[in-house]
């Protein structure tokens, strides 16, 4: 008998089929007289492939977050990602604070302006849909570099605006740079083992979405800049959005230089790999239909439609609420709004983090429960943020409100891997989606309601509700029991890299 890696071998070992055999890639054993050692076989090949498989779709992954690194294709990868949906997320909401002003330098009505807040966002619900397919096909460094340059386009022609119609349609144009965001998710998820992706993913996009943060309070300082020189308000603003425009174009041409599609390489051109990432997974709308068809994708749906979509909605309004309900300057309700953006600095972060490590412990229903408990508390702060009674109360409330709300967009991300690896695309594309469509109720919500402030009140009612269903995403035991193997082998390779001691792609870098 012969021993190998804990297993015992049969007298007649299985042999393994070559590349081009009509079952390449399994395992095959002989046939025996005694039915005792065909079962034991048999049982031993099908763990064998099975471990073969694993290692297949763990290759090359990255089993921890090491922010200190550029060297790796994935940390390179996860740093200008981040990067990227920060500069979208800039560019998006860069007219949300100058709203005020443009609101008397256009002249334009409550309804114009509401119609222009849901143009913001309801062009990016198709572009989140179109580019999951397209990362599949095309690869997600392709896909974001043309987002980022053909993007900022629009964000230039702001400067070109003179009444509603023109604003409308570059509102409209602009909103689908927020597409970023799922080739964002999908970049870091095809990157990173299952025992840091969801700590990858909530970090890249909290880092990402800060960029609406400071878009809220730069923009307003940038605007008081421009004209302390003397330029008048009509010229000034406009100036202004060449800052988000020049950025975008500095950051795609960066992705396009120094990121990769996967681990392995690039999907197309010279030395690419010729294929997604993730073996045997079906590409572009084929991905998209079998997303479409997992009752779990749209349950996430709706729960990212609760946290993401408010997001949305309390950029594009609140700072005009400040204005108008509490008397604030056009700065000084920028550095509110501005706070709650910067939350996304580390609420997404801890909401991913958080989520892998109750994963550890719990297994995979624990980023469940830890989801609908998220959104439980972000809508009881709503509730409290509908009623605060005096501009402190409702900073306060809405930090707090914010901070779960951030940390449920986080958990909502650390999940979306484990539902279907093999539509990616579609899955990331779906449940972005939900976001904007969400975005898209409020909107619509407030222009029926006719009041911002009553408008928070039904969306808390709403997020609690739609916590519960997240509760209603379960899993089979098979999907629990591949994703506990690859998980598993996710930690067998930090082990062994670890036990190889420092090399010439982790010297000097710290992770979490």
């Amino acid at each position: 008998m012969v021993h190998i890696a804990g297993w015992e071998a049969p007298e007649n070992p299985p042999t393994r089929r070559f590349p081009g055999d009509a079952h390449a890639g399994t395992l095959v054993a002989p046939q025996h007289s005694e039915r005792t050692r065909d079962a034991s076989c048999t049982a031993t090949c099908r763990r064998r492939s099975a471990n073969l498989r694993s290692e297949m779709l763990m290759s090359g992954k990255a089993t921890r977050v090491e922010l200190f690194q550029w060297r790796t294709p994935q940390m390179r990868a996860f740093h200008l990602s981040w990067l990227a949906f920060f500069a979208c997320f800039f560019a998006w909401f860069a007219v949300a604070p100058l709203m005020p002003l443009l609101r008397k330098d256009l002249r334009l009505s409550s309804d114009q302006v509401a119609n222009v807040t849901i143009a913001a966002v309801a062009m990016t619900i198709l572009g989140r849909l179109l580019v999951g397919p397209l990362c599949d096909w095309l690869g997600p460094r392709r896909t974001y570099t043309g987002l980022l340059l053909l993007g900022s386009i629009p964000v230039f022609g702001m400067m070109f605006v003179q009444g509603y119609v023109s604003l409308l349609i570059a509102r409209l144009a602009i909103g689908a740079v927020g597409a970023g965001f799922v080739i964002t998710q999908y970049h870091t998820s095809v990157m990173f083992a299952p025992n840091v992706v969801g700590t990858a993913n909530a970090t890249a996009a909290g880092w990402g979405n800060a960029g609406g943060g400071v878009a809220q309070a730069a923009i307003p300082l940038a605007l008081a800049g421009v004209l302390a020189l003397g330029v008048g308000p009509h010229l000034g603003w406009r100036i202004v959005m060449l800052l988000p425009g020049v950025l975008m174009v500095i950051v795609g041409v960066l992705y396009w230089k120094f990121t990769q599609d996967n681990p392995e390489g690039d999907r197309r051109g010279p030395g690419a790999n010729g294929g997604a990432p993730g073996h045997g997974k079906p590409g572009g709308w084929m991905a998209f239909r079998q997303a479409a068809g997992n009752y779990r994708v749209w349950m996430l749906f709706i729960t990212y439609a609760g946290c993401f979509g408010v997001e949305l909605f309390v950029h594009g309004v609140a700072a005009s609420y400040y204005v108008d309900h509490y008397g604030l300057s056009l700065r000084g309700a920028g550095l509110a709004v501005g706070g709650f953006g910067l939350l996304a600095l580390f609420a997404r972060a801890m909401g991913g983090m958080a989520s892998d490590r109750l994963a550890r412990r719990r297994g995979l229903l624990s980023r469940v429960r830890l989801l609908c408990a998220l959104m439980l508390c972000e809508g009881v702060g709503l509730l409290c943020f509908s009623n605060a009674q005096g501009v402190a109360m409702a900073v306060a409330a809405m930090l707090a409100f914010g901070l779960f709300m951030h940390m449920a967009c986080g958990a909502t991300y650390a999940l979306m891997p484990f539902v279907d690896r093999k539509a990616l695309g579609g899955v990331a594309g779906i449940i972005g989606a939900g976001g904007n469509v969400g975005a898209v109720a409020a909107g619509f919500l407030q222009k029926y309601i006719g009041s911002v402030q009553h408008t928070f009140a039904a969306l808390g009612g709403f997020v609690i509700a739609g916590s519960l269903c997240a509760l209603a995403v379960r899993f089979s035991h098979e999907h629990v029991a591949s994703e506990e193997q690859l998980y598993q082998e996710a930690l067998r390779q930090n082990v062994l890299r670890q036990v190889r001691g420092p090399s010439a792609d982790s010297t000097g870098s710290a992770s979490i």
